[in-house]
């Protein structure tokens, strides 16, 4: 049986990427920095529950250890992730965005991953058919801002993709390192969640279709790899 830990999964993609595995026959853990809202989010699904913030090497550390108690570990979503929004919704541009808010962003979606990735490292590498999946966005790629007339090049915010676009670096560089594992970054697409205050154009459902795929890649499947529901993504 494959077990998969998706982290930020109390709600949002995460959350229904967890229903979708659970439906697929995994087992889930459902990684949450809130306890209570981890625990009821597992009990909905049929998931099991972990405490887990990806921004302190403590609460990672003890959940590595206790997913390694239970077994070990084949699948792991790195979904947490953060924006900073004004007081209003608004996207922080590049005339309001501090190196402070820029480290803040940062910390959850590039330090958390690696942090999260390098503590289940050793159990990922016992697995035999190890994938790791990091949630990443469209934003994140350059061709996309810089092709005029698109909304991603009308996207003004600084921190967010850039902290994704590092996020695609951290893929590429981790599966060129570990070729016998599955690693892949994916775009969910613009997707209505709390992280955009709802304002995404697609439903949750939408959105983790290409999570859920790229979690379930075997092993003859692609690995340093950038892809949205319909396919390969330019960097």
């Amino acid at each position: 049986m494959t077990t998969t830990l998706i982290t930020g999964a109390n709600k949002g993609l995460g959350f229904e990427t967890a229903r979708r595995l659970v439906e697929a026959g995994h087992t889930v853990y459902i990684g949450s920095r809130d306890a209570e809202r981890g625990r009821r989010a597992a009990e909905q699904v049929g998931a099991r529950a972990v405490l887990l913030d990806v921004t302190d090497d403590a609460s990672v550390t003890a959940a590595a250890k206790t997913i390694e108690a239970d077994g070990g570990l084949d699948v792991l979503v790195n979904n947490a992730g953060v924006e900073n929004r004004t007081p209003d919704g608004g996207v922080v541009g590049a005339a309001e965005v501090t190196a402070d808010a820029m480290r803040a962003v940062f910390e959850t979606n590039v330090f958390g991953l690696v942090r999260v990735t390098h503590a289940f490292l050793p159990l990922l590498r016992r697995s035999a058919a190890p994938v790791v999946v990091n949630v990443s966005s469209g934003l994140a790629s350059l061709a996309r801002v810089t092709a005029e007339g698109t909304p991603a090049y009308g996207y003004p915010g600084v921190a967010y993709p850039a902290s994704k676009a590092a996020v695609n670096m951290v893929t590429v560089q981790f599966a060129k390192a570990f070729p016998d594992m599955r690693i892949n970054a994916v775009e969910p697409g613009y997707t209505a969640t709390d992280l955009n205050h709802q304002a995404g154009v697609q439903t949750v459902e939408q959105g983790a279709e290409i999570i859920v795929r790229m979690a379930q890649v075997g092993q003859d499947g692609p690995t340093g790899g950038y892809f949205d529901a319909e396919g390969s993504l330019p960097w």
